[in-house]
């Protein structure tokens, strides 16, 4: 969509003296005060004049910057916010924040709720991955963490307007020239349209000696698929770059400079790069930024600096990866400090890669090993202005740590499965994407593995923007698929829900407004609860006269609930009376209320990471899932058990109230989202007495002491970073403790002893079963000895080979006990052994057979063509199963002239060699 040629024709603007233009090099439109101007003042049209001479009256910090920002908008009306997080945990579409007007999306543009102030002011943290590859190359220009100052004017039909286009002009030109000191004729106003976060707006960017320091959104759209519906609101959506400002008035040779200062200086100063280089690269980006980076270009600057181009490109190449390295540990720090433990999945995918990309980078440099002294540095450095950091400062550095195990882990075992693939051919981008995505290998890791085969890997120069734009999305929660229960709902008033008003109402009395199939019933007003936020729904009767009905299950749509019923003959009109199963409805309101005392119980063992990532509350048995970076340790789970009993015997009141949403974010933060997004004006706040808040719509008991006895079952991980707890509540932990006691009293009896003293008796009796393992496997290996030398005396001989296929009385320990004698006594061996106790075969090969290519994983794929199964392996030493391993002797010849085979076709390509 075009901007409307009259949409920024201001009067701010006409009083001023600005014309519209139009920009010969990029085509958009403009505003400036200067009729001779040639271009629109954003670069590429534009360089970097304030390079080295900064229009601004003094130079900044970041945090002088964003306190001049926020406080000149407070003093002219604005209500000054705290930034929301920078993991967007309200929004069920975005997994992260990139722009302030996303913390008022979509309730407060929609007109759900009302905003926090109007008009406000805020400075956001915001991440971006889009283009995480130019980070770094830019000088600045491209960052993945960045603070976006934002005025916010929400203007609602029927009331006098906040603020609109003219007056945010204004404000923006006010603060940069009066304010800040910037000449008036150097701003231009770059004309477009802007997108983000399902709305749209035509935009002005502000732009000052080649820089764009702001975008000016009036959001006026609502993002339909490809179609634009006009919003119910008017919004002003400003951004300001808080660190493009900073740089603006710093002057300095790149952003880094401006935004990092002290780190910046500390980490060239690890890798070597001050002093003279420093003072190369600022001549080198006076000179590039306006151009590509060419290797023409790069050889006229070395020429002019007096530096090899080689040399020159290398050592433009260390400052980048320092830059790139310096953001995306700040990136990390943020990230890690919202409980984001870093894994293959969602928010953890993003931490991951940022964690692994600055890996590769700092290693380009030499200073992989200073990783970790960096992200402290980060945490010193911004934990002033945003104090959450030093508080997770210990559970930062865990989780780096437990982060660089992992991807020390993944290097050693990288190389073979990178060569593996080799094998098959050249490795296509898509390979590259997968072996990150399934191995956590970055494409320099996969690049250095096949160096070593000599193979030469062409890495997309934008691989990590894409991988980050495949993950960037959230998921769309699972829904039962309702099409046509929801058509037939549609126009049927809200179900009023009577368990919110009272969770022990046992009975109650309802009308039928609705029966559907003569399976589905609805009712005017109901006290089942309807699955939902991984709690089962209630089951019970109605009740219609001497006639009860069995209701097997109850869904929610759109506010209406629906019974599922055995048969009925209900009729619309109907009174009926609803009998809830109590038994079960009480353990699902202790499993659903034990679920959020054992993730505040989570909390205080592991750390703040632990946030919930799943959860299905049962009648007997009901499981947690928790983000954390390791296994759980016994001493975890038992102190979490320990933790959750005492809260429980204590007696907490659990109060549940609905609450505005704006008010319940302020006294509770953000960890109310515990359970995913919590949709609506108002949200249910569920609070256990000073341990624990979240937003849910269970149902629970009214004091912690009803849940009863809490036992955790067990854990297991269900995907990196990922924990499982299951658990028990009540009288069914009861039966489980009995349970696990009736085991281990039969285990006791069977040692002959008592519950006391079963652990000492285990660990002898695992001890004396290993001692004579070992024994065994002395025996094997004597035996083998033994039987591969009777094996060779009968061997096949042929053009100076041993050929072995015997089948052994024991099992595949022995087989391959005397595959490996056979191959030291013979290294012109190939044999193939099977067991005849189990259905398996091996083939081992001697240290000739395999210096001339013989490869006996794939003899036992031929083999297993043969007595069937499958087969394979690697070169010196391949197996197969699943077949008739009897065959091995009846069709022995067969075998045997396989590896005839093999021997010849060697011997022959040997002999043309020579």
């Amino acid at each position: 969509m075009e901007v409307p040629p009259d949409e920024f024709r201001l009067p701010f603007f006409e009083e001023q003296g600005f014309v519209r233009k139009i920009c010969p090099l990029c085509g958009s439109h403009y505003w400036t005060q200067n009729p001779s101007s040639e271009n629109c003042g954003d670069f590429p049209c534009a360089s970097y004049t304030f390079i080295g001479d900064s229009p601004v009256n003094r130079r900044f910090t970041v945090a002088e910057m964003r306190e001049r920002f926020l406080s000149y908008f407070e003093e002219r009306g604005h209500g000054r916010i705290p930034p929301y997080p920078v993991v967007a945990r309200w929004r069920d579409d975005l997994m992260i924040t990139i722009a302030s007007i996303v913390d008022f999306q979509p309730y407060v543009t929609e007109g759900v709720i009302p905003p926090p102030a109007n008009p406000l002011v805020i400075s956001q943290p915001c991440l971006r991955f889009e283009d995480i590859d130019l980070v770094g190359k830019t000088a600045g220009r491209h960052l993945t963490i960045f603070e976006m100052g934002g005025h916010h004017a929400f203007n609602y039909e029927g009331r006098p307007p906040i603020y609109w286009k003219d007056e945010t002009v204004r404000f923006h030109h006010d603060l940069l020239t009066r304010e800040l000191g910037v000449p008036s004729e150097k701003v231009t106003y770059k004309e477009g349209l802007w997108s983000g976060g399902g709305n749209a707006g035509f935009d002005l960017e502000g732009c000052v000696d080649g820089l764009e320091i702001s975008t000016l959104v009036f959001m006026m759209f609502r993002v339909i698929g490809s179609r634009l519906e006009p919003m119910p609101i008017r919004v002003v959506d400003t951004g300001y770059g808080i660190e493009r400002w900073t740089w603006l008035s710093a002057g300095t040779p790149s952003a880094f400079h401006a935004v990092y200062g002290p780190i910046l200086e500390r980490v060239l100063e690890w890798a070597g790069l001050r002093g003279e280089k420093n003072k190369v690269l600022s001549e080198v980006v006076r000179h590039l930024t306006p151009h590509p980076r060419s290797q023409e270009v790069v050889e006229r600057l070395a020429a002019l600096l007096g530096y090899d181009p080689q040399e020159l490109e290398r050592l433009i190449g260390q400052f980048e990866s320092v830059y790139a390295a310096l953001d995306h540990t700040k990136s990390l720090v943020f990230i890690l400090s919202e409980g984001v433990v870093p894994s293959n999945v969602r928010e953890g995918y993003l931490a991951r890669l940022l964690y692994r990309r600055a890996y590769r980078l700092l290693r380009r440099v030499g200073l992989e090993g200073r990783l970790q002294d960096l992200v402290e540095a980060q945490i010193d450095y911004w934990g002033g202005d945003f104090p959450h950091l030093r508080e997770m400062r210990e559970e930062v550095l865990e989780m780096i740590k437990a982060e660089e195990e992992k991807y020390s882990e993944t290097l050693r075992r990288g190389s073979s499965l990178v060569k593996r693939a080799l094998r098959r051919g050249p490795i296509s981008t898509d390979q590259l994407i997968e072996f990150y995505d399934s191995h956590g290998l970055t494409p320099e890791d996969v690049r250095d593995a096949a160096s070593e085969e000599r193979f030469d890997i062409q890495v997309p120069g934008d691989f990590y923007s894409l991988v980050a734009r495949r993950h960037m999305g959230r998921e769309a929660p699972e829904r039962a698929d309702k099409g046509e229960l929801s058509e037939m709902v549609k126009g049927l008033e809200k179900t009023v829900m009577l368990f919110y008003e009272d969770p022990y109402m046992r009975e109650f009395e309802a009308r039928v407004i609705a029966t559907i199939d003569d399976k589905y019933v609805v009712l005017d007003r109901t006290s089942f609860y309807a699955e939902a936020g991984g709690q089962l729904s209630d089951t019970g009767w109605l009740l219609k006269g001497s006639e009860r009905v069995r209701v097997k299950n109850v869904q929610s749509i759109d506010g209406v609930l629906i019974h599922e019923v055995e048969g009925s003959n209900f009729k619309v009109g109907e009174d009926v009376k609803g009998i809830i199963d109590w038994d079960r409805r009480f353990s699902l309101m202790r499993s659903h209320t034990a679920t959020h005392l054992l993730l505040g119980a989570a909390r205080r063992v592991l750390g703040e990471h632990a946030w919930q990532a799943g959860a299905q509350k049962g009648v007997e048995v009901s499981r947690l899932d928790i983000s954390h970076h390791r296994r759980l340790t016994r001493e975890d789970v038992e102190r979490m058990e320990q933790l959750v009993n005492e809260v429980v015997s204590e007696g907490r009141r659990v109060r549940c109230s609905w609450m505005p949403r704006n008010e319940a974010e302020k006294r509770y933060g953000f960890r109310l989202y515990q359970g995913g997004v919590a949709p609506g004006r108002e949200i249910r706040v569920v609070e256990v007495e000073g341990w624990d808040a979240e937003a849910c719509g269970g149902t629970h008991v009214s004091k912690t002491s009803e849940v009863g006895m809490v036992k955790i079952l067990g854990t297991e991980r269900v995907q990196d970073g990922i924990e499982r707890i299951l658990f028990s509540t009540g009288p069914h932990a009861l039966e489980e403790v009995q349970k696990r006691e009736r085991i281990l009293l039969g285990v006791a009896e069977t040692l002959g002893t008592s519950i006391e003293h079963v652990e000492k008796v285990v660990a002898e009796s695992v001890e004396k079963a290993s001692r004579l393992r070992k024994e065994r496997d002395e025996y094997l290996r004597l035996a083998s000895r033994y039987i591969a030398k009777d094996l060779l005396k009968g061997a096949v001989e042929f053009m100076g080979w041993s050929l072995i296929v015997e089948t052994l009385e024991g099992g595949v320990d022995l087989a391959i006990e005397v595959g490996n004698s056979l191959a030291q006594l013979s290294e012109k061996t190939i044999a193939v052994l099977a067991s005849e106790k189990e259905a398996r075969f091996i083939v081992k090969v001697g240290l000739e057979a395999l210096v001339k290519g013989i490869h006996a994983g794939r003899i036992a794929g031929e083999i297993a063509e043969v007595v069937g199964g499958g087969g394979g392996g690697e070169p010196h030493f391949g197996q197969g199963g699943g077949g008739n391993p009897s065959l091995l002797r009846e069709r022995r010849e067969e075998i045997i002239e396989i590896l005839r085979r093999w021997a010849t076709i060697k011997e022959r390509a040997e002999e043309r060699a020579l």
